[in-house]
């Protein structure tokens, strides 16, 4: 009897934590449920400074971006909008080396910023232009060109996710 008894009591709570789906979202993605598109015009290149393929880069990290974590298909003219350009490459010293006589720096740092047009064709409050920065430091004994890529794309990616929590996020 005692078996039959916790067969059934297994069955029943199997049945209940079977009906109870619990979804769960860490993008924080809100959107209207009327948006289904999404458009990424090429960016331009306006900081001379850098790699003539970084707007290219920039434009393809951030269609991959919102391809991957939204629902949303890219097309020519979507219903959220992005454009603008790349337009800061900067390189500094930012860290003096201990116990020199003459002032070098340890660090560098690259700086990239990124110029957005954002337009939300079903909420206008939610549009707007902005620029958008973030750095990567490295060894002043490193020679740029050879870490250069994966600077760019460290950065690249920070930007993207400020640009993804600005205009889709609830953050």
């Amino acid at each position: 009897m005692r078996i039959i008894k916790a067969l059934i009591i297994l069955f029943v709570l199997g049945v209940t934590l079977n009906s109870c789906r619990v979804s769960y979202s860490f993008t924080g993605v809100s959107l209207d449920p009327r948006i289904k598109t999404i458009s990424v015009e090429n960016f331009y290149n306006e900081a001379y400074d850098g790699p003539a393929n970084m707007s290219i880069l920039f434009t393809e990290t951030l269609r991959d971006y919102f391809q991957k974590n939204t629902p949303l298909s890219l097309v020519g003219e979507g219903d959220l909008q992005f454009s603008g350009s790349v337009t800061k490459y900067d390189v500094s010293p930012v860290a003096p080396r201990a116990g020199d006589e003459i002032q070098t720096a340890q660090l560098q740092r690259l700086t990239i910023e990124v110029k957005v047009s954002f337009v939300n064709n079903f909420d206008d409050e939610k549009s707007f232009e902005k620029a958008f920065s973030q750095f990567e430091d490295f060894d002043a004994n490193v020679n740029l060109q050879s870490v250069e890529a994966e600077l760019i794309d460290t950065i690249f990616d920070r930007i993207v996710f400020d640009i993804f929590n600005k205009s889709v996020a609830d953050w």
